[in-house]
């Protein structure tokens, strides 16, 4: 996907300034921000399709720097982190994250984590699909919405994409190589297994515990909703 508005959040000038020009090469138009205020600000401004977001900063941190971009309209969020502890992975991703990346990393690995979460940001159901329950869950492949209850629970498009995968196909059981195909596009590189389980583990605690089931030595599939 080229042409896309990405906000770059990085206080790391030559960081910043070596995304910057990258993301610019592969068409995108993008905007840099120093800071967390400054970050808040520049997507207020511009309305990015896509914002890569450095954990730490000064003003405040990433994660109440995506708290509050999130909290105006949805985007996609790219974390980079030097942080590569689960329970850190899964905070990022509480608040709204779509994907990380641990420093250092490649621009190659950039670019095409980039193009995988706005491609999925884009991605609308190809085919329309029913309401599926899942004890007190509701899943609305068609119009990309969770419900727990009656109440709507906010996930991120790969989240969504990612229960969607188990949804449309409820009696298959999944690799864990198989989801990153599917789900992050990511074939045979780009990606690993962690990947995956840090997306699980953070669906079941929006979601549920029973949302997914994990199968020994394989991978997941999707559960019947009960906690």
């Amino acid at each position: 996907m080229s042409g896309a508005t990405i906000v770059v959040i990085e206080d790391e000038e030559q960081i910043a300034d070596a995304v910057a020009a990258r993301l610019r090469a592969e068409g995108h138009r993008v905007e840099v921000a120093h800071s967390g205020p400054a970050g808040v600000e520049a997507c207020a401004a511009h309305a990015p399709d896509l914002v890569v977001l450095d954990w730490m900063l000064p003003g405040f941190d990433g994660i109440e720097v995506c708290r509050r971009i999130q909290s105006e309209r949805p985007v996609a969020v790219l974390f980079l982190t030097a942080r590569d502890a689960e329970a850190d992975l899964l905070v990022g991703l509480g608040v709204g994250a779509d994907d990380y990346l641990t420093k250092p990393f490649s621009m190659r690995e950039l670019v095409a984590r980039v193009t995988a979460v706005l491609r999925r940001s884009a991605r609308a159901a190809s085919t329309p699909d029913g309401p599926l329950r899942l004890g007190a869950v509701t899943v609305d492949l068609d119009g990309r919405r969770v419900l727990r209850d009656d109440r709507e629970i906010h996930l991120t498009p790969t989240e969504f994409d990612l229960l969607a995968t188990l949804a449309r196909r409820p009696s298959r059981a999944f690799s864990r190589e198989e989801l990153l195909a599917e789900v992050w596009d990511w074939h045979g590189a780009g990606g690993t297994t962690r990947t995956v389980d840090s997306h699980v583990a953070g669906l079941r605690r929006k979601v549920g515990a029973g949302i997914v089931r994990t199968v020994q030595r394989h991978g997941y599939a999707l559960g019947d909703g009960s906690t």
